[in-house]
């Protein structure tokens, strides 16, 4: 990261959630930047339905170039997604995510919002969308959001008017802003808010189109706009040293584990937004804000406020920012007595932070720990530094009523002050975890009964310093969350969120576990302590039907940190059967159910996430023949582990592993999701994949994402193969089986059609469209209302061997325990073992 990004970053610190994050530090040109926001009185909100669904440079535009307050609404955390850098998926990349977004407005400068839809994979239609997430409710979400945010333009990502064209979710998200528009001014929807929110009109509101949703650059060219504005949003900022579009590429490649990664840009670009509502601006066709006053004259006694901010602004002294403190407080004290609640708390956070900025004022509040529990005893190391010749007088610093220090002592320039504040966090203090995931959810949607977290992009601070300040006789209270600052000799000074935490933490590392046989097997669990001299006992909850061989473990262990592994056999019923199984463990009357997971990249502040520690258990008849798996990974998955599951020995192998004539002792080798879109080796290596089908082996190749043209792969499959964009999503939609005693569906596990029930998220996606009549079909399915679909799973013999590709989505099915997936990926599996058809009863299309 070089030096003027790290700078630029720092700006946007104080608008956006930062506990974790690197203080803010900001330059003159910064201060004078954050100064031309804090005089502009204007508010947009951008919506779409997804992470890297926003267009950052609309947002990086309206925030710095026209300085408005600017956020982004994601109806989702995109958890749905596939993840390109790490294991993570569903909870814990909507986790990741939502991080990848907050990084990416502090880039940008915009604001973070959420709803409490759940991303539960991709949909054709908004009708399935809107069903499943439960509109009502993230209608509503919606208008509490706007009411809040209270922006005077919207801009829709999508098109409400092209249902079944895109994303069910793109698609949803233009519908329930369009609807939400009209609602939020209401009093009658939604009245509930009302206790707490007030109702709101924005003034316009626009779609963010693009010569794309034309079809093509001639048909927009022939368009009528006479709704259409064009802005430029290549703008260059000097102060800034960046071009806007600059901006918005650093903003968006923050979306790493979906490899949105991608070089800065520079030079004029257009952006094309349509109004659906309200009037067009016709004195500036470009100004989005014509006929609000965005002045300090919006609001009640303002025009006094701005008198003395315009001057500042006007007369900014570059080298001495110091010298505009008085002003800048005068300002404060007469913003503090206006009426209008919503500008005054927004205005009033942005000025305290440019009055600390101008005086140098540093303040900071450090555990000792990076954690700690419920009764536990907390030191907070505070740091005060005023680097200004301002008389600053640091009169008090508490934790809410926790702790408290009265120094009364006058913090003199460059003369760094320490206090130590001790507290011992209250028994009923919540566990620090994302708030969405404290409950169990739907399908659809996540359950938060806070009113007051909808909306919020994560789980507030655990702890909040206040500093009670007199600056030039003036009474601030600067807060600042507590956080944990450390170093490391490879990275240096770095921060972390200060969380509370149980006293420990459970873990069964398998999240599926099957059971091939009815023999008993042992089941490890893994205790975690997370405070000193952790005393409690551990048992095992299982499924009816299901037997452990004891009751209870005593638990007790010194240190914190330590881990201990405490084993239990484990019976399964004779017949197949599925559970849950979840260790308990009793610490002083309470029992602990949950499971710490940790989410660290370097682009990302470190993320504690507390889980069920719950463990599928499937009994399942399966048989195999086989028993060494070569696995080329991909874009990451589960897959190798569940494989192991059910008795394999897999080996990873690596893109230099795969040499011609080399490959002879593995029984199959299955190639990982999109490894031929995120691997570049896998070029070189495909004559040596296809020499190994040849002279006997059996090669399983997952789905891989194709392009408008299809995959651009010559050799992908020894016959000619064309992956297209068809998808099943609807996860129960009927699968017919086309030929039920080939032996991919016959040997050795018979698959019927019960073998389909249960499955999640989807069927499968990027399935083939045209195939060599080498390819043997053996599935069709549909989502409701279209033509069936044959290319989900095709095999084909090829010298001695067979190939398979399979766009199912085994990587979501093995990992959730699904019994019927396990069935025919050890068909797959076996397939080079079973006598193949000769004479193709299919051809291709």
């Amino acid at each position: 990261m070089g030096m003027r990004f790290r700078t630029f970053i720092c700006l946007f610190l104080f608008f956006q959630s930062n506990f974790g994050q690197s203080p803010a530090k900001l330059s003159s040109t910064e201060i004078y930047h954050s100064l031309e926001k804090l005089n502009f009185l204007g508010s947009a909100m951008y919506i779409a339905a997804h992470p890297d669904d926003e267009n950052t440079r609309l947002i990086s535009y309206l925030s710095n170039e026209v300085h408005a307050r600017t956020g982004y609404l994601s109806i989702t955390r995109g958890d749905g997604g596939q993840n390109l850098i790490g294991p993570e998926l569903r909870e814990l990349l909507g986790v990741l995510r939502t991080q990848e977004l907050l990084a990416a407005r502090r880039v940008d400068g915009g604001i973070q919002f959420f709803t409490r839809a759940n991303d539960f994979g991709y949909s054709k239609h908004p009708d399935e969308t809107l069903k499943i997430w439960d509109e009502e409710a993230v209608l509503g979400d919606v208008v509490h959001i706007i009411r809040e945010f209270r922006p005077d333009v919207i801009i829709n990502r999508f098109d409400h008017r092209t249902p079944g064209s895109t994303h069910g979710h793109h698609t949803s998200s233009a519908i329930l802003s369009m609807e939400a528009f009209d609602l939020v001014s209401d009093p009658k929807a939604y009245p509930e808010q009302l206790s707490k929110l007030e109702p709101w009109s924005p003034k316009r509101l626009f779609f963010n189109t693009s010569w794309w949703f034309y079809g093509s650059q001639e048909n927009f060219e022939k368009a009528d706009k006479s709704r259409l504005i064009e802005l430029n949003t290549g703008v260059f900022y000097p102060m800034l040293g960046l071009s806007n579009n600059e901006i918005a590429s650093i903003a968006s490649s923050q979306h790493r584990c979906q490899g949105f990664g991608r070089p800065t840009t520079r030079g004029s670009e257009e952006e094309y937004i349509e109004l659906l509502k309200g009037e067009m601006p016709s004195d500036n066709p470009t100004d989005l804000f014509e006929g609000i006053d965005t002045s300090w004259s919006r609001i009640e006694g303002g025009k006094a406020i701005g008198e003395i901010l315009y001057e500042v602004e006007e007369n900014f002294d570059f080298k001495n920012p110091s010298i505009h403190l008085n002003a800048l407080l005068k300002a404060y004290r007469l913003l503090e007595n206006i009426k209008d609640e919503h500008w005054k708390k927004i205005k009033l956070a942005e000025l305290k932070e440019l009055i600390t900025q101008v005086t140098g004022l540093y303040l900071e509040a450090s555990s000792d720990a990076p954690y700690s529990n419920p009764e536990s005893r907390v030191r907070v190391e505070v740091e005060a530094i005023n680097r200004s010749d301002a008389s600053v007088v640091l009169n008090k610093v508490s934790i809410g009523q926790l702790a408290t220090t009265q120094p009364g002592s006058v913090l003199k320039n460059n003369e760094k002050e320490n206090h130590t504040l001790t507290f011992e966090v209250p028994s009923s203090t919540s566990f620090t975890s994302p708030y969405w995931l404290s409950e169990k959810g739907s399908l659809g949607m996540y359950r938060v009964d806070d009113f007051e977290l909808i909306g919020r992009p994560e789980t507030p601070p655990a702890f909040i310093a206040d500093f009670d300040l007199e600056i030039n006789g003036t009474s601030l209270r600067i807060s600042r969350p507590v956080i944990y600052r450390y170093s490391r000799p490879d990275k240096g000074e770095l921060y972390s969120p200060f969380n509370i935490l149980p006293p420990a933490s459970l873990s069964i590392r398998d999240k599926v576990l099957i059971f091939d046989q009815a023999s008993p097997r042992q089941i490890d669990v893994v205790v975690s302590a997370l405070k000193d001299d952790l005393e409690g006992s551990l048992g095992l909850q299982v499924p009816s039907g299901w037997h452990v061989d004891r009751m209870q473990y005593p638990v007790s262990m010194k240190k914190k940190g330590e881990e201990k592994v405490f084993s239990f056999m484990v019976t399964p019923p004779e017949k197949e059967s599925e559970g849950i199984i979840t260790p308990v463990m009793t610490v002083d009357g309470v029992k602990l159910m949950k499971e710490l997971v940790t989410i660290a990249y370097d682009h990302i502040p470190t993320q504690e996430v507390l889980l069920p520690a719950e463990t599928k258990v499937v009994r399942l008849d399966i048989k195999k023949a086989g028993q060494n798996i070569g696995y080329i990974m991909g874009a990451g998955d589960e897959i190798p582990s569940s494989l192991e599951q059910i008795g394999y020995t897999v080996h990873e192998l690596k893109p230099e592993e795969i040499q011609m004539g080399t490959l002879g002792n593995y029984d199959a080798i299955v190639v990982g999701i999109r490894a031929y879109n995120v691997v570049d080796e896998m070029r070189f290596k495909q004559d040596a994949l296809l020499d190994y089908v040849h002279k006997g082996g059996n090669l399983i190749v997952q789905y891989n994402t194709s392009g408008r043209s299809g995959l651009d792969f010559e050799n992908l499959a020894p016959y000619s193969l064309h992956i297209s964009r068809d998808r099943v999503t609807e996860e129960d939609s009927p699968v017919e089986i086309l030929h039920p005693e080939h032996p991919l569906m016959s040997f050795p596990n018979k698959v019927s059609k019960a073998d389909f029930e249960g499955w999640v998220q989807e069927r499968g996606l990027y399935f083939p469209d045209e195939w060599d009549q080498a390819f043997i079909p053996v599935l069709s399915m549909a989502d409701q209302g279209e033509t069936p679909k044959e290319g989900s799973l095709l095999i084909a013999s090829y010298g001695k061997g067979t190939y398979i590709y399979t766009g199912l989505s085994f990587f979501r099915e093995l990992p959730a325990g699904v019994p019927g997936a396990f069935k025919l990926f050890a068909n797959m599996l076996s397939q080079n073992k079973a006598k193949l058809p000769q004479e193709n009863p299919v051809k291709g299309k």
